[in-house]
């Protein structure tokens, strides 16, 4: 018999495992997991907070009992109608609750096999609404499993229409008007929240990079319907086929986007750049620009590379060379910091607006056009935290922890078996990461291994204590230029803009912007699962048209239940199960990056044929089998 070694009793954090078990997570200076039993874990739902007792035994496992409800921050599930002996319950996710949960139709008609959305009460669901002939349950089940807002209350839609009569006045800001601006985006690009501008090298070489950020706060006050459901969100939830923007639709695409040829007010980040690369000084301003040209990311890189010359790049034709310098000379001091780049090869899903079906799954490269923004957005934010900081203004910092050593022997082992020496040692610096990035830039293996890589360097959060963000090599950074997508840029302006007024009475320990970036960091986690799950169940409804088709692949995770592999071509992902695989049994190493067998070995990054054996778009899961 197991022995109980300690007890405790804690809040924490439910998590439900779609096997039927559960976890209780529990924050602190050491942070633990407790397992949770089926039977314990029937009455509670995914993020649900709840007091508990845990038990560790002798070997060091944590167990969860006596759980009580503490919060339920969801307030609706969607799942399929069934009937059991005559009554009716709802078949909820199973990332959700592990059990089914009785529903109240209050007299509506509901047949079984029907998706429903339902609020909560109780231990009973009410059913609020059948989904639509023409909507989607598998979208419905993501955006209900991650607690994605889609509907706005009457007040705040009523704000949002009255600030779309408000004029981009010039009000006392710099007028930017006459300098050629421009915005580069994807085509599909709604929310336009960047340009950029720049004058050209003066006498001792320095130019100057206008970096204009859409400024929502001259517009949404603090603390409206508006704002509030704003920061409840805490940021834009981008699911193929549909987005759910932090502002409403006529705000964050409309009325605050800089589209061309309107005058939009704004704040700009003025950067003075020398020769070598280095940012000499910083100016914080609210302007009023007027974009001269919106140009797409290909049209921006085929001046840039080749020289080629669009109608919307002609309008700014005299600025692309500086902008290329500009790019040139961040690029040449990244390079002596070191860090790692942060555009990367994806997935481009096509998907028909008419059937919500993906109609093409193709790989998608960055271009020159990328980096050159990625490294303008990147000096405004490092330069905008820099400013904030020297004049002792507290406010949402992003941190990137520094990798422990077992990240890097992990890491160093992992490029090995994709052919690379990393040759790290025992410690990772900006600058030997940088030398990597270097080696598998332009390799046929880049996507893969790049997503091996940032899931190894650890996520990256935002605080209010100043910290490192060791992947970008900044001592400090934040988010400055999107804030009609990302609270946490937002509040950044408002902060910028109370500092501009003449505010100097900061508290630096105030626990409200602690609080909000702990929601931020919550929410921002939400907005990522729900679009990775979207993105897996259009790329399994993808591959269901091509069972029995074979495709190179790379190994780039190794789990208990089998291996996991993307494709080469599309960067499609799916398992390979355990028990599909010859030459077993298999056992995996503590940090799973082997995977051995009596009789042969698998490793992350590991060339492998695939063939496709199955594909469930509901669950957003493809499976593979060897092609031996």
């Amino acid at each position: 018999m197991t022995e109980v070694q300690d007890r405790r009793e804690v809040v924490g954090r439910v998590v439900v495992n779609p096997r039927g078990f559960g976890f209780l997570e529990v924050d602190g200076n050491e942070p633990l997991r407790a397992f949770i039993a089926p039977p314990a874990l029937n009455p509670f739902l995914s993020d649900d907070v709840v007091a508990a007792a845990i038990t560790r035994a002798e070997d060091g496992r944590w167990t969860a009992s006596d759980l009580a409800l503490f919060e339920r921050p969801r307030t609706e599930l969607v799942g399929e109608v069934v009937s059991r002996r005559g009554s009716l319950f709802v078949r909820v996710d199973r990332e959700v609750s592990n059990t089914d949960w009785p529903l109240d139709a209050r007299g509506q008609s509901v047949e079984p096999g029907e998706t429903v959305v339902t609020t909560i009460d109780g231990n009973t669901l009410v059913l609020r609404r059948r989904t639509g002939s023409g909507e989607d349950p598998s979208l419905a089940r993501v955006i209900a499993r991650h607690r994605i807002l889609t509907e706005w209350s009457d007040e705040a839609l009523a704000q949002a229409r009255a600030l779309t009569k408000k004029p981009h006045a010039l009000d006392g800001r710099r007028d930017l008007r006459s300098l050629p601006t421009v915005t580069v985006d994807a085509p599909v690009t709604r929310d336009i929240d960047d340009a950029i501008s720049v004058l050209p090298a003066d006498r001792d070489g320095a130019l100057r990079l206008f970096v204009s950020i859409a400024d929502p706060s001259d517009f949404v006050e603090k603390d409206t319907a508006l704002d509030r459901e704003a920061r409840a969100r805490a940021t834009s939830t981008y699911l193929a086929g549909r987005t759910l923007p932090m502002l409403p639709d006529e705000l964050s695409s409309g009325h605050l986007s800089l589209h061309p040829e309107v005058d939009r007010r704004a704040l700009t980040c003025e950067l003075r750049i020398d020769p070598e690369g280095n940012v000499t000084s910083v100016d914080v301003y609210a302007s009023l620009i007027r974009s001269f040209a919106r140009l797409d990311y290909d049209e921006c890189a085929a001046y840039l590379d080749r020289g080629e010359v669009s109608p919307a790049v002609d309008k700014v034709r005299s600025s692309m060379p500086w902008f290329r310098a500009a790019s040139a000379r961040l690029g040449a001091f990244r390079a002596r910091r070191g860090g790692v780049r942060i555009a990367q090869d994806e997935a481009k899903i096509t998907v028909d607006p008419a059937t919500g079906q993906a109609s093409a799954v193709e790989a998608h490269k960055v271009n020159s056009a990328h980096v050159m923004i990625e490294r303008f957005m990147v000096a405004a934010n490092e330069a905008m935290a820099r400013w904030l900081t020297e004049r002792g203004v507290p406010t949402l910092l992003r941190v990137h922890e520094i990798p422990g050593e077992e990240a890097v022997i992990d890491l160093a082992e992992i490029a090995e078996n994709f052919g690379y020496a990393a040759g790290f040692g025992t410690r990772l610096t900006p600058l030997s990461l940088s030398a990597f990035d270097a080696q598998i830039d332009g390799s046929p293996f880049e996507p893969a291994i790049r997503a091996v890589l940032l899931r190894s360097l650890g996520p990256a959060r935002y605080q209010v204590q100043p910290a490192v963000h060791f992947g970008l090599a900044a001592p400090l950074y934040l988010h400055f230029t999107s804030p009609l997508r990302r609270y946490a840029d937002f509040e950044v302006h408002r902060t910028v803009k109370r500092y501009l007024a003449g505010r100097r009475d900061w508290s630096l320990g105030d626990p409200t912007l602690e609080g909000l970036a702990r929601h931020i960091n919550e929410r921002a986690r939400g907005a990522t699962r729900a679009e990775n799950d979207r993105r897996k169940m259009i790329m399994a409804q993808y591959m269901a048209e091509r069972i029995g088709q074979r495709f190179s692949a790379r190994v780039t995770r190794l789990r208990s239940f089998g291996i996991i592999a993307q494709l080469d071509a599309s960067f499609v992902e799916g398992t390979i199960p355990m028990d599909t695989l010859s030459g077993g049994p298999f056992s995996l190493d503590a940090r799973e990056t082997h995977m051995r067998g009596a009789r042969r070995s698998f490793t992350v990054g590991q060339a492998v044929r695939v063939r496709v054996v199955s594909a469930d778009a509901a669950l957003g899961r493809v499976e593979f089998a060897l092609d031996e």
